[in-house]
C-alpha cells in the first residue's frame, strides 16, 4: 500500500475521535477524544485504601525503647530500598510496612543485644507516590515520582528501553475519577518532535513494547501504523 493510503486512513482516524467510538466492536472498550491522558485528581493520587510500604527514598524514625544510643534515630532508604541500622546493619526494608520494619527489627536485636526491644518506626518523610514501569526496559519496577516526571524521564529511570524494545508501542495505564484509561505512545516520535513527552503521575502503569498491552488498540494500529498523536481508550465498566 501506498504512503498516501496510510496518511487518508490516520487522518480519518483522528477526525472519528471527535466523538467516543466502540473500538474494535468491544462494548467493554471505547476510543475517547483527546490530545492526551487526562491528569489524575487528588483522590486518585492518594490511594489511601492501601496500607503504606515503605520505598526508596523514605525517611523514618526509629526508636529504641529504653536504649538512648538507638532512640530517634533518623535513616534514609536507599535507592535499592534498603537501611542500615547501629548493631544490625543492612536491612531490606522495601516492601515493608513500618509496623512490619519494626517487627523485623525487634526479631534482629531481640536475645543478641537486647533482652526485651521494644521498637518503633515512624514515617518522616514520605514518597508514597510511585509509577510502574514493566516491559522491555532494562529494570521494571516501583519508581517514586520526584518533581515532575514525564514517559521518557520514566524509561530513563529504569535505566532505558533494552536493546530490540519496541519504541512505538508505550502504553500508559491511569485511573481517573475512577475510570481506567490507556494510552497508546510512540516515543520514537516524541525524540522527534512530533508530540509532546507526556506527564506522568503517581500510580501510573507504564508497559514498554509488551504485546499484550498493544493488543488493546490492534484494530487503530492495524488501519494506521502511524501513530502521529497518542490515541487514548477507556475501559467501561
Amino acid at each position: 500500500m501506498s504512503k498516501r493510503f496510510f496518511l487518508l486512513m490516520a487522518t480519518l482516524l483522528l477526525s472519528a475521535c471527535g466523538s467516543p467510538s466502540i473500538l474494535g466492536g468491544s462494548p467493554d472498550v471505547t476510543l475517547v477524544a483527546a490530545d492526551g491522558l487526562p491528569e489524575p485528581t487528588r483522590v486518585d493520587l492518594l490511594s489511601s485504601n492501601r496500607p503504606y510500604l515503605i520505598g526508596p527514598f523514605d525517611k523514618l524514625k526509629i526508636d529504641v525503647f529504653g536504649i538512648e544510643d538507638l532512640s530517634n534515630k533518623e535513616v534514609q532508604i536507599d535507592a535499592s530500598g534498603r537501611l542500615s541500622f547501629p548493631l544490625i546493619g543492612v536491612v531490606e526494608a522495601s516492601g515493608l510496612t513500618p509496623g512490619e520494619l519494626a517487627d523485623l527489627l525487634e526479631n534482629k536485636l531481640q536475645g543478641r543485644f537486647i533482652r526485651d526491644p521494644q521498637v518503633t518506626v515512624n514515617l518522616e518523610e514520605t514518597i508514597s507516590q510511585v509509577i510502574t514501569v514493566d516491559g522491555q526496559v532494562e529494570k521494571p519496577g516501583l519508581y517514586p515520582v520526584i518533581g515532575r516526571m514525564t514517559l521518557m524521564r520514566a524509561v530513563a529511570t529504569a535505566e532505558g528501553a533494552s536493546e530490540f524494545a519496541k519504541l512505538e508501542d508505550v502504553v500508559i495505564f491511569r485511573s481517573v475519577n475512577g475510570q481506567q484509561l490507556a494510552g497508546l505512545y510512540n516515543l520514537k516520535a516524541i525524540r522527534r518532535g512530533t508530540y509532546n513527552d507526556p506527564e506522568v503521575f503517581a500510580n501510573d502503569v507504564i508497559v514498554v513494547g509488551d504485546s499484550q498491552a498493544r493488543r488493546l488498540f490492534q484494530t487503530l494500529i492495524q488501519a494506521s501504523p502511524l501513530i502521529t498523536t497518542p490515541l487514548i481508550i477507556l475501559f467501561r465498566q
